[in-house]
């Protein structure tokens, strides 16, 4: 009796988890679909989008995984996130990501930071809420997005003459891992600490999609006087 009714609930859980990884992945494949040609950007493009990146990620990875498990209430969920963070902080990966950059000569300048400002707060106020669901399934967006994202970046770094490649060597294997992982804890937190009914499950995903954008297009920014 049992089995019989909780069979169904179970296929329904597994078509909405589905229908959730299938959407952040169309939405990658958007993203990526719609990259600039790297045979048609100068060399100021291409140290601008990694200077923006490196200036994005350097510092904010570890601290938005940090603030995902500080929300996450599913304790099934809480061991994916601490291994993501183990090997960011074990492997030390903001120092490949700086040697990365500075061998392509693009450490990011104030500009490069100013150009991304804007998105990156909102992301972090966003954070700031805890929401479990919502920041699980923005970092799922984000490890799949890098994953696919990580030959674009190696190409422009080549292009710069680099060839300091261990950064985008590493994220683009560990990252799918990361990603499935990250699905999982999804799974395991929508269970325990669903999102109310006029909650956007994508609120940090769109952020992000936002946040990436202004990384590859840059983003005007003025300071008040």
């Amino acid at each position: 009796m049992n089995t019989t009714l909780t069979a169904p609930q179970e296929l329904q859980n597994d078509s909405i988890e589905t229908s959730i990884q299938q959407t952040i992945n169309g939405m990658i494949g958007d993203f990526m679909a719609n990259l600039p040609d790297l045979k048609h950007l100068t060399g100021v493009e291409r140290r601008g989008i990694i200077a923006r990146y490196t200036s994005v990620l350097e510092p904010n990875f570890i601290y938005w995984m940090t603030a995902t498990y500080l929300a996450v209430q599913a304790d099934a969920a809480r061991p994916i996130i601490i291994d993501n963070l183990t090997e960011e902080v074990r492997d030390a990966h903001p120092v490949m990501l700086r040697k990365f950059a500075i061998s392509a000569h693009a450490f990011p300048e104030a500009m490069d930071c100013f150009a991304v400002h804007e998105d990156l707060t909102n992301m972090r106020l966003f954070l700031g809420k805890l929401s479990g669901v919502q920041s699980i399934a923005a970092m799922a967006f984000f490890e799949g997005f890098i994953q696919k994202f990580m030959p674009y970046l190696a190409e422009l770094a080549a292009a710069q003459g680099s060839s300091e490649m261990e950064y985008t060597d590493v994220h683009g294997e560990c990252d799918i891992a990361h990603t499935a992982g990250l699905f999982r804890a999804l799974e395991e937190e929508m269970a325990v600490n669903p999102l109310g009914p006029d909650e956007n499950l994508y609120e940090g995903v769109l952020l992000l999609r936002t946040l990436m954008h202004a990384i590859v297009f840059g983003r005007a920014y003025s300071i008040a006087a």
